[in-house]
């Protein structure tokens, strides 16, 4: 199944603003200039003759292959990934600039259904992949360096061997997959219709969640409880949408034999599960002197007796609420991008230029943030909600950075350049990182430093434990669907079972708070996602720990890592830096950093 790219970034964004300047939208002629492009015809056409050509020559006979035979097999098979994925691309973007409209929503229905349809005659290659003997493909690939290259992309493949099913169920399923899609796109589709009427006005999600960083208390409270409202009011919905799809999981994983539901995402991340659990209790056992500490900090700060959910990401009382334009925001980031090396500068410019860019809040637009790579002979497109916070400027930063890894990835080919999602935040985080120090040290004020710094813990906060309660919550959630329907109090119990646990004794939850799970895209589109973003933001600070002690070409090495792509292993790519994701102290060092930064916090109070 050719996946569609989804918002992954938990931003907090909303309706436009006059101050932001000449924000910049997306040009996809690159990929296609219309619906009805002779290009996409060409493109359809020839998918559908490429696949089943494809089918005639290679099945049942990829045992008798010899290596050169092979390595043509794989380049055929890499570029029909190539045009259908530039196909849904295109399809897929132009449906996330407006998914309220029933034209683009039809046409990217259909373009994955043709495509399913054109590609279930390729199911039996991955299938008999894992049919072959591995010192048969050991043979092959010591005769040929070329196909070598690609013995990343059959370790992957075969990793899934124990879990293979019959050739004629493996095509059932990939059938299905269109009506899992179809689940995926009601969820986006009611959220991006729902309406929220907040002091007399009328806003989208994104509008609304965004006033939940405003510095009015009484108009976060407000927005809190409508969120509340209208969620409740929609929460057997997307009850019903999180039950199906946990039911469709379940079912697929027990006819697999996946010991967990989380499972499956663990081996397309390429990290082993102990790894995974080791940066989960690294996190819950740092909660108390994470977010418990920095959010008793936040309270002395706003002066309230209680945290309620609407002071979580609200302005400290000493901010200044200044609006920063787009122009200062493309200045900030690419300063810092060219400060670290200006060929970063370099990669980073033709977003800002050629249309790369969809920065606008509007009506129907998919809510957050995202970087889509496309295909590696096109180029990336990063989607923003841009509202001229400080906030957003770090989810430029983070954006661009997942684009710049795309764009030096792309030399892999398309069957190389994926980096697993473990991995894929690096750059993204980094790209942060970077800008974040830049603007720490212009920080011209105490003042001025202790808010970059406060705003940079909240960051790491909702990146390193919401996401770990995010996680924990879904492994619940899985856990729980397994013995049964769930109903929407089971699920609100569920997630209020983690909440309290990861935001600490600072906090208390108004009513209609335990329906906030139903607005999380990642748990309906990428089910145990939301990991990643931990383990990126881990990996990042021991990464720029090694680059501050001033590792002698460390620049050199980090382009050498973004370039890999998906070609190696994380334990191959940290040991140039000396590190090691599988050490259990290696996540100890990474949140050591958070610890830090609330410790200089804490010292600013005496």
């Amino acid at each position: 199944m050719f996946q569609l790219p989804f918002p992954v970034k938990d931003a907090n964004a909303p309706s436009g603003d006059k101050n932001l300047g000449d924000l910049p939208e997306w040009d996809l002629s690159d990929l296609y200039t219309g619906e009805d492009a002779p290009e996409l015809k060409r493109d359809l056409d020839w998918l559908e003759q490429a696949c089943a050509s494809f089918a005639s020559d290679y099945e049942g006979k990829l045992a008798d292959l010899d290596a050169t035979g092979f390595l043509e097999c794989v380049l055929r098979n890499e570029k029909i990934n190539q045009v259908a994925g530039r196909i849904m691309s295109f399809a897929g973007l132009r449906y996330y600039q407006l998914t309220t409209d029933a034209g683009r929503a039809k046409f990217m229905s259909d373009m994955q259904e043709k495509i399913t349809n054109f590609t279930t005659p390729l199911v039996f290659f991955t299938l008999e992949i894992n049919r072959l003997e591995d010192n048969h493909l050991d043979d092959l690939f010591a005769q040929n360096p070329d196909l070598a290259r690609y013995k990343p992309v059959f370790d992957r493949i075969r990793a899934m061997k124990p879990h293979q099913l019959s050739d004629e169920l493996e095509k059932f399923l990939h059938d299905l997959g269109v009506v899992g899609d179809a689940w995926e796109r009601m969820f986006d589709e009611t959220i991006a219709g729902l309406t929220f009427d907040v002091a007399g006005e009328t806003r989208n999600i994104e509008g609304t969640l965004n006033l939940l960083t405003d510095p009015d208390r009484d108009l976060r409270e407000a927005a809190a409880r409508e969120l509340a409202e209208v969620f409740g009011s929609n929460v057997k919905t997307f009850a019903r949408v999180h039950n199906t799809q946990a039911k469709e999981k379940e079912i697929i994983d027990r006819w697999r034999g996946m010991p967990s539901a989380q499972h499956g995402r663990h081996l397309s991340n390429q990290v082993e599960p102990e790894v995974v659990e080791a940066l989960r209790d690294a996190v819950v056992n740092a909660y108390p002197k994470l977010s418990h500490r920095y959010y008793e900090l936040k309270r002395k700060w706003l002066g309230v007796d209680k945290m309620q959910v609407w002071d979580r990401n609200a302005p400290l009382p000493m901010e200044d609420p200044r609006i920063v334009n787009w122009t200062q925001a493309e200045k900030m980031v690419m300063d810092a991008y060219n400060a670290f090396d200006p060929r970063m500068g370099e990669l980073a410019q033709p977003f800002f230029n050629k249309g790369w860019i969809d920065a606008a809040v509007k009506p129907g637009k998919a809510p957050g943030a995202f970087a889509h790579p496309t295909v590696t002979n096109v180029h990336p497109y990063v989607m923003l909600n841009y509202l001229g916070k400080p906030r957003d400027v770090m989810t430029l930063a983070h954006e661009l950075g997942h684009g710049v890894h795309q764009v030096l990835a792309a030399g892999q080919g398309e069957m190389l350049s994926s980096t697993p999602l473990t991995l894929a935040e690096t750059a993204s985080v980094f790209g942060e990182m970077l800008t974040f120090r830049r603007m720490l040290d212009g920080a011209k004020t105490d003042t001025e430093r202790k808010v970059l710094l406060a705003g940079k813990v909240e960051d790491m906060i909702n990146t390193v434990v919401r996401q770990i309660a995010f996680y924990d919550f879904e492994c619940k959630l899985h856990a729980a669907r397994r013995g049964g329907e769930l109903t929407p109090d089971n699920i609100n119990a569920l997630w209020m079972s983690v909440q309290a646990e990861s935001l600490g004794p600072a906090f208390e939850f108004m009513d209609g708070y335990e329906t906030f799970w139903s607005y999380v895209p990642h748990f309906v589109h990428s089910p145990f996602y939301v990991y990643a973003y931990a383990f990126g933001d881990g990996l990042v600070n021991a990464l720029y720990a090694v680059y501050a002690d001033g590792e002698e070409g460390f620049e050199e090495k980090y382009f050498d890592m973004l370039k890999a792509g998906g070609s190696k292993h994380h334990k191959e790519l940290l040991a140039p830096f000396g590190l090691d994701a599988s050490d259990p102290a290696f996540w100890d060092k990474g949140l050591s950093m958070i610890s830090g930064f609330i410790d200089e916090l804490e010292a600013m109070e005496d």
